[in-house]
């Protein structure tokens, strides 16, 4: 009897909720957790890695770090640069979705899913997408994975593009007020710039640059700033990818997602501004403010989770509109009709 035959029996059979779990490191996200624990850390292990073609599949339960140790022996990457809390597992990774510096430049965690191995409420071993590029057929259900926090079913095994690491980068400070960051970054978006992630805070712009030897040295001549030693700027983007910079400590945090260009959004609390602009998080002392941040953030066009801390009760995700909060019932009930997966983890059922 294999692990998935033992999966399978326990979602058939099952009088309860089930609770897909692998390293547990993002138990703090989403609504409240619920039913019996079904760990996926059983199902571990890479499935095939071909360097030439930029591809990895992996089991659910694989370490991120073994697969980014793996990557890293052929100086390759995963290009989002998810958060590499201790315990996660690659089936973690792709149901939370959640990216570092590099992705509004390199792309979303779905951007990445090639392919997955699902298995439905009804123990059924559903296949999507493919491990090339190049094979598209059922692409985009694939990627619908990213981000449902295991309530379409349980991830089997996940097939990802990979890409090489940078030859070079450098990292630069310059001294600005939020508008003026916003401003530059806006204009440096429209410029041929190998600009790889960037972060404003406390009225310091940080940009890092990535690519070719002559496209980094041309870039930094062009826009001057104070260059970071290498060891100082990895450690800085590794502490924003990590969520471990001093800035994530205490509060209650919010993540804004709002268009790039979207101007300063003037809310009581600490901002820190990412992705150029695209991703801003805002950290208050209480989730009391939820409705007027909301209102805020939706009049900017964008959304507002609470990420961390904060009673739960306001709701971590932006409410949906009721069109897409009806595809979304609809294609619960579709993978799902039992609702035994992770129940009320991304909205109250």
């Amino acid at each position: 009897m294999t692990v998935y035959d033992d999966f399978a029996a326990r979602i058939r059979t099952t009088q309860t909720p089930l609770r897909i779990r692998g390293g547990g490191t993002k138990d703090w996200y989403g609504q409240a957790l619920n039913g019996e624990v079904l760990d996926t850390r059983v199902n571990s292990g890479i499935v095939s890695y071909e360097p030439t073609e930029l591809v990895i599949t992996a089991r659910c339960g694989t370490p991120l770090a073994e697969i980014e140790a793996l990557l890293a022996q052929h100086n390759q990457m995963l290009a989002f640069e998810p958060p590499r809390y201790e315990g996660s597992t690659i089936g973690g990774v792709v149901a939370s979705a959640l990216s570092g510096p590099r992705r509004a430049y390199a792309g979303a965690v779905r951007d990445f899913v090639l392919g997955a191995v699902l298995m439905d409420g009804r123990g059924e071993i559903l296949r999507f997408g493919g491990q090339v590029m190049k094979n598209v057929a059922g692409y985009d259900v694939a990627r619908l994975l990213a981000g449902s926090l295991g309530t379409l079913g349980l991830i089997l095994e996940v097939s990802l593009k990979v890409l090489p690491v940078p030859l070079r980068e450098a990292s630069l400070r310059f001294e600005m007020s939020e508008i003026d960051a916003l401003r530059r970054l806006n204009e440096w978006a429209g410029q041929p710039l190998p600009v790889s992630a960037s972060c404003w805070h406390q009225g310091v712009l940080s940009l890092r640059l990535s690519g070719a030897d002559a496209a980094v040295e041309a870039a930094q001549r062009k826009l001057g700033g104070q260059a970071l030693a290498d060891g100082e700027a990895a450690a800085f983007w590794a502490s924003l990818r990590d969520q471990t910079h001093a800035y994530f400590n205490g509060g209650c945090l919010w993540r804004m997602s709002v268009p790039s260009h979207a101007s300063a959004i003037i809310l009581r609390g600490e901002q820190l501004m990412e992705w150029g602009g695209a991703q801003r998080w805002l950290k208050v002392d209480d989730a009391a403010q939820a409705d007027s941040i909301r209102r805020t953030v939706a009049a900017a066009g964008g959304h507002a989770t609470l990420f961390r801390g904060g009673g739960k009760n306001v709701g971590v995700f932006h409410p949906l509109a009721p069109a897409v909060a009806k595809i979304h019932e609809r294609l619960k009930q579709s993978f799902d009709p039992n609702g035994i997966f992770n129940p009320g983890r991304m909205y109250a059922n």
